[in-house]
C-alpha cells in the first residue's frame, strides 16, 4: 500500500527528460566539411548540410530520440540516442548519448551498445527492423531488416531499437514525406502474369518510359546561368537519350531481355527486391551521357536517380554480366545498366515513381562554380501488375511476446504445476520425501530455465524504473519488452494476496535457488549455521526496509545513486551475467554465497530490497493458510525449531512477511510421525490429534 502510493506521487513530481545537444554538440559529431543548419521550427530536428555543386545540400536530419521518442528503458528513463537520418530515409548514423539500462552501466558495460547501434548505418527507416538473436546475420536473417542482438540484454535491445525507428518515423513522416502506410510494405511483381508485347507496344503502354535531352531543352533548364550556350552543335543535338523500364513484372521484363536472361536476373536478384534498367541510346561521346566509360560498375550512379513521393531511393547498379551485350529485338544498341533497389528501401512499382538525370556544367575558369540541373522521366504502372503485401501493423512489443513464446509456455506450465501443490496440503506436500524431491527439481527449473536461461531474474531495478517512468514519461510500455520478467510479476503480484512473498521468494528467485544448492554443501563440509540472536535478528530484518527506501528516493530524486544502490543486489552479477563481470562485484556475489553457509540465506531475510518491497506489499494478503495447532508454541516448538528463516514466534504465530513458503512446517503438522501433538496422540491410544486450523 505504502509502495503503490509513494509511486502515485512520484507521477506528479518531475519534469520530462529532454534532448542534451545544442549547436556545439552536434558540430562535435559533424565536423567540417559538414556544416549544422538552423534548427527546425516544428521538430527539435538539425538540417546537416554538404557543400554539393555550388549550393548546401541536406546530408542529413540529425536529432535525438529522447525529444521524439521517449520510451523507457528498464532503468526508468528514455536512452538518448543521436540519428542521423539521410533524405532518402536511410541511417547515416547513430550513437548513443546517453542511457540508463542497468546491463549496460556496470554489467557488459556500454561497448556491446555502442557496437550493436552502429548497425543501424545504411539501413532504411523504411523498413521494419527487428531485433534478431546474437548473431542473427550470420545465420541467415536478412540484413536490411536484423540487426543481432546482445546476449543477456535482448529487453534493453528491443527498447533501443524501438526509441530509434520511432524516432526516425517521427522525422520521416514530418520532415521527409514518409506515409505511415509505406513502412514495411512490400509489393512484389505477380510472377506468373505475362504478355507477350514488342519495345513499341510497352513505349505506348507507358511501360517502358524515354527520357531525351537535346541542347534546346538543356539550355531552357540553364537559363540565367550563364552557361545556357555551352551545347556543342545545333539546338537539336541529342545529349542524352534514356529507355527506362522496371524489369521484375514479366510482360516488361521478359519482353526486353529475353526469357534466359530474365530468369536469370530473378534469381540474382532476390525476393522482393527490384530492378530497373536504364539504357542510354544517346551518342557515346555525348557529354551528358550518364553511362558512358567512366561509369562504375557495382556503383550508385551518380548522375542517374530513383525517387518516389519526392524522397531519394537507393539504386544501385547490379554489375551484371554485360560481355553479351544484345537484348531483346527492338531495343536499339547503347550502354545499359540494371540498378538493384533493396526491398528495405520501401519501394513501390505500383506506384508512381520518377527516375533523374542530373546534368551538371560548369561557369569561370579560376574559381569554377558547378551548375546542376535534372531532368525527369515518370514511370506509373498498372496496380493489377502486382501484389501488395500490407506490413505488420502490430506494435514493436508483440515481436518478443512472439519470439519467446516457447520460454513463456514452459514457465507457464511450471506455475501451473506449482500452484495445485502448493494449494492442495494435504497431497504431496505431506509426503515429506517425495515433496523435498519436488522442491529441489522445482528450484533446479528455477535457477537453471528461469534464471541462466530465459534471464526472468525479478530485481528492485524494475521498481527504480518504475519510479523514473512515473517522474518523467508516465509509460510503462517499457515492461512489455520482458515477457517472462513480466509474467513472473504479474504471477508474484497475484501469489501476495493470497500466501504473501514466500512464494516468489521460496520458489521463484533464482538467486534465492542458487543459496539453497550452495547450502546443500554445508552439511557434508561439517559448517555449522549460526543462530542469530533474537533481538539482533529483529534489528537486521529492518535493514532491507532502509535499503529500499533508500534506493527508491534516490530514484525519485533522479539521481544517479539509485543505480549504484541496486548494485546491492548480486542478480545482475550471479544470475544475469552468470558471474562474468568485474571481480569487486564477483566477490561480494561470492561474498553473500559464502554467508548463507553460515546464516540461511542471510541476503533474503536481511538486505533484499526487492523481498523488502515484496513484504509490504504482501500485507494484503487475505489468508493464514500456515496450518495451526492449539499445542503450537505451547508447549511444541519443533517446527518453531526448524524453520531456518526465523518466521515462526515462540508463541506459534507465523510471521507471513518473513516466510519463505518452503512448507517444511506444513509438512511436518501433517506427518503423523513428526507432529508431536500427532505422536503424543498416538501413545495415548488415539487415532490422530485434532485437525489443525486452517489445513487445506
Amino acid at each position: 500500500m505504502y509502495l503503490t502510493l509513494l509511486l502515485a506521487i512520484l507521477f506528479h513530481t518531475l519534469p520530462a527528460q529532454a534532448g542534451q545537444l545544442g549547436r556545439a554538440g552536434l558540430e562535435k559529431h559533424f565536423p567540417p566539411p559538414l556544416v549544422v543548419g538552423e534548427k527546425d521550427d516544428t521538430l527539435p530536428v538539425w538540417p546537416i548540410l554538404k557543400q554539393q555543386a555550388g549550393s548546401y545540400e541536406v546530408f542529413a536530419y540529425a536529432f535525438e530520440s529522447v525529444d521524439l521518442a521517449p520510451i523507457p528503458g528498464f532503468g526508468g528513463t528514455p536512452p538518448d540516442l543521436l540519428v542521423a537520418l539521410a533524405p532518402d530515409g536511410t541511417f547515416r548514423d547513430v550513437k548513443v548519448i546517453s542511457q540508463h539500462e542497468p546491463v549496460f552501466l556496470e554489467g557488459l558495460g556500454p561497448e556491446p551498445l555502442i557496437a550493436f547501434v552502429e548497425q543501424y548505418a545504411g539501413l532504411s527507416a523504411r523498413q521494419a527492423i527487428r531485433v534478431g538473436r546474437p548473431n542473427a546475420r550470420a545465420g541467415g536473417a536478412a540484413p536490411q531488416t536484423t540487426v543481432d542482438g546482445i546476449s543477456m540484454a535482448t529487453a534493453s535491445t528491443r527498447v533501443i531499437n524501438q526509441s530509434i525507428l520511432a524516432s526516425a518515423l517521427t522525422v520521416a513522416r514530418g520532415k521527409l514525406g514518409f506515409g505511415a502506410t509505406n513502412v514495411g510494405l512490400k509489393v512484389e511483381a505477380k510472377p506468373d502474369l505475362y504478355e507477350r508485347l514488342s519495345l513499341p507496344d510497352l513505349l505506348a503502354r507507358g511501360w517502358v518510359r524515354r527520357l531525351t535531352v537535346t541542347g534546346a531543352t538543356a539550355a531552357t533548364a540553364f537559363k540565367g546561368t550563364g552557361v545556357e550556350d555551352r551545347v556543342d552543335g545545333p539546338p537539336d543535338t541529342v545529349l542524352t537519350d534514356l529507355y527506362v523500364a522496371y524489369l521484375d513484372a514479366p510482360s516488361i521484363g521478359r519482353n526486353l531481355l529475353g526469357e534466359a536472361r530474365f530468369d536469370a536476373l530473378m534469381r540474382e536478384l532476390g525476393p522482393g527486391n527490384h530492378a530497373v534498367m536504364v539504357l542510354s541510346a544517346g551518342p557515346e561521346d555525348a557529354p551528358a551521357n550518364p553511362i558512358g566509360e567512366r561509369f562504375v560498375l557495382g556503383a550508385v550512379p551518380d548522375r542517374l536517380a530513383v525517387s518516389q513521393g519526392g524522397l531519394i531511393v537507393t539504386a544501385r547498379d547490379m554489375a551484371v554480366e554485360r560481355r553479351d551485350a544484345g537484348l531483346a529485338e527492338g531495343l536499339p544498341p547503347g550502354n545499359w545498366t540494371i540498378l538493384r533497389i533493396d526491398q528495405a528501401a520501401g519501394f513501390d512499382p505500383s506506384a508512381p515513381w520518377t527516375l533523374t538525370e542530373t546534368i551538371v556544367r560548369e561557369r569561370g575558369q579560376i574559381l569554377s562554380e558547378k551548375i546542376a540541373r535534372t531532368f525527369p522521366v515518370e514511370t506509373a504502372l498498372p496496380a493489377d501488375l502486382f501484389t501488395r503485401i500490407k506490413p505488420d501493423a502490430g506494435p514493436s512489443w508483440t515481436d518478443p511476446w512472439r519470439a519467446r513464446a516457447p520460454e513463456l509456455g514452459l514457465i507457464g506450465l511450471a506455475l501451473a504445476v506449482l500452484v495445485p501443490v502448493l494449494a492442495r496440503q494435504r497431497g504431496l506436500v505431506a509426503d515429506g520425501p517425495r515433496f523435498a524431491a519436488f522442491r529441489l527439481g522445482f528450484l533446479t527449473l528455477t535457477l537453471g530455465f528461469i534464471g541462466w536461461f530465459a534471464q526472468a531474474q525479478l530485481s528492485i531495478v524494475t521498481l527504480v524504473g518504475l519510479v523514473r517512468a512515473a517522474a518523467t514519461t508516465h509509460d510503462l510500455a517499457f515492461l512489455l519488452y520482458d515477457p517472462p520478467s513480466l509474467v513472473l510479476w504479474a504471477f508474484a503480484l497475484a501469489a501476495l494476496v493470497v500466501w504473501g512473498r514466500g512464494t516468489f521468494c521460496g520458489w521463484l528467485c533464482p538467486f534465492g535457488a542458487l543459496q539453497e544448492f550452495v547450502a546443500l554443501v554445508a552439511r557434508p563440509l561439517r559448517i555449522r549455521q549460526v543462530a542469530v540472536p533474537p533481538g539482533l535478528d529483529r534489528v537486521l530484518r529492518q535493514a532491507k526496509y532502509g535499503v529500499l527506501a533508500g534506493i527508491l528516493l534516490a530514484a525519485a530524486a533522479g539521481s544517479p545513486l539509485a543505480d549504484s544502490f541496486s548494485e546491492i543486489e548480486p542478480f545482475k552479477t550471479a544470475v544475469t551475467l552468470y558471474f562474468v563481470r568485474s571481480w569487486p562485484f564477483v566477490a561480494y556475489a561470492t561474498g553473500l554465497l559464502v554467508l548463507n553457509l553460515v546464516v540461511y540465506k542471510g541476503f533474503c531475510r536481511y538486505l533484499c530490497p526487492l523481498g523488502a518491497s515484496l513484504a509490504l506489499l504482501g500485507r494484503v494478503r487475505i489468508l493464514d493458510w500456515i496450518p495451526r495447532r492449539a499445542e503450537c508454541g505451547t508447549p511444541c516448538q519443533l517446527c518453531k525449531v526448524r524453520c531456518r528463516y526465523g518466521a515462526i514466534a515462540p508463541s506459534g504465530r507465523i510471521d507471513y512477511p518473513e516466510c519463505f513458503q518452503c512448507m517444511d512446517c506444513v509438512t511436518i503438522i501433517h506427518d503423523p510421525g513428526q507432529c508431536v501433538p500427532q505422536v503424543l496422540a498416538h501413545k495415548r491410544g488415539r487415532r490422530s490429534a485434532p485437525h489443525p486450523v486452517g489445513a487445506a
